[in-house]
């Protein structure tokens, strides 16, 4: 019996190669275990490391910890937010600081913080500083400080990020809740009821057009700028078949309004990395591409587009990101017969030069690998065992298809 199996995909194409700089400790960040970054207004990028904080201008490292200044309250940074004004916020299990340019001032619930234990900080366009807790929320205005917790409406399981919509609600990822809307006075919550992914949502971000990328344990779920999700995101990262599982750890946008998610899968130790989405197609980066490591952490975009990319081995810099990152072509692509005794077709409606055909077995290990032409048609045998194998096929530096193949 003859299976005939069809897909339509979109073709990236890259128009730059893009550049990797890695940076560690022998080039002067202060610790190779990165956990956060942000970007001042001068392009200086600003890293929190287990160890301390490291200043990056482009040429000079400038690092600072507690040994050397007893205003930062612990030297394992959870969050950093450089603010508008210059000054620099930080954030650790023991409170937070903030940095002038010449001191260092601590804060802990003793000053007004509802909770020490920070998970990220941020500044809203009225300069009042929020501060995500594991016990929620606090808020600081410049003299007042407003906490709000699970007594005041919030889920149980703290706040890990808040982004803020052109109306000037706060967006909050909660940790176990799903995502929850504040307009000053009210909560209200998003959850898998409402077409959300996942709960647990580590990371949010708002875009220019008011559209919420609510970041997931399980993916990335999109909320367009009325509050309805549009889609979920679950594969933006290819992983070893059969995982398919893409916690999003952090994100950002460029100014072409490019979504970068970072991602890393912990049970599988050495998977992660991360993901652009251009509104049509994903495409991704690892360390095979150049990527210092696979435990992602954090990204931020400076002035120039170079993304940022914090992870437990050091941190990348990303250049020469392309205007158009990329050019949309549809094609369609055929394998039959599906099932086969190991003989199988790829159609495809148009050229494809110089591409890379991968064959996968069910453990994930690589048991071909061509380079060719698919020229409207290409045949392959698979000459293993029988059972279930993994094709994917690579144009112009991304992944373009995958699909599966029963061998009978």
């Amino acid at each position: 019996m003859k299976i005939f199996f069809s897909l339509i995909f979109i073709i990236p194409s890259f128009l730059n190669a893009q550049t990797f700089t890695n940076y560690t400790v022998n080039d002067g960040l202060i610790d190779n275990s990165v956990n956060c970054i942000s970007i001042d207004g001068n392009n200086n990028v600003w890293i929190g490391t287990q160890n301390g904080i490291s200043k990056f201008d482009g040429t000079t490292w400038t690092s600072y910890t507690n040994a050397i200044d007893s205003g930062i309250v612990n030297n394992t940074i959870n969050a950093i937010c450089a603010l508008s004004n210059g000054n620099i916020w930080i954030g650790t299990d023991f409170g937070a600081s903030l940095y002038d340019g010449n001191t260092w001032t601590p804060y802990t619930t003793s000053n007004g913080l509802g909770d020490d234990r920070i998970n990220h900080i941020a500044e809203k366009s009225d300069g009042s500083i929020w501060f995500s807790d594991y016990d929620g929320i606090t808020i600081y205005d410049g003299s007042t400080w407003t906490s709000y917790t699970m007594n005041d409406g919030l889920p149980f399981g703290g706040i890990n990020q808040t982004d803020f919509d052109s109306n000037g609600d706060a967006w909050l990822a909660s940790g176990l809740g799903g995502l929850i809307k504040f307009d000053g006075s009210t909560f209200e919550t998003y959850n898998q009821s409402n077409g959300l992914v996942n709960n647990k949502i580590r990371s949010i971000l708002v875009d220019t057009q008011d559209n919420k990328w609510a970041g997931t344990a399980e993916g990335l779920s999109e909320f367009n700028s009325g509050n309805v999700l549009t889609k979920n995101h679950t594969i933006m990262l290819t992983l070893p078949p059969p995982d398919t599982l893409n916690p999003v750890e952090d994100l950002a946008m460029d100014s072409q309004g490019n979504i970068w998610s970072g991602i890393y899968v912990d049970y599988l130790v050495t998977e992660g990395g991360i993901a652009v989405y251009n509104g049509s197609f994903w495409a991704d980066f690892d360390v095979s591409d150049g990527l210092v490591g696979p435990v992602v952490r954090s990204i931020d975009v400076d002035g120039n587009d170079n993304v940022w990319v914090g992870t437990s081995t050091g941190i990348s810099k990303i250049e020469n990101t392309p205007v158009s990152l990329f050019e949309n072509e549809d094609i369609k692509f055929n394998i039959h017969p599906n099932p086969n005794n190991g003989l199988f077709q790829i159609e495809s409606t148009k050229q494809i030069n110089d591409a890379t055909i991968m064959i996968k077995n069910i453990e994930g290990k690589q048991i071909a690998n061509i380079n060719s032409n698919i020229n409207h048609q290409f045949y392959f045998e698979i000459t293993g065992d029988s059972g279930l194998y993994f094709i994917e096929v690579i144009a112009s530096g991304a992944k373009i298809f995958n699909a599966k193949i029963v061998k009978k």
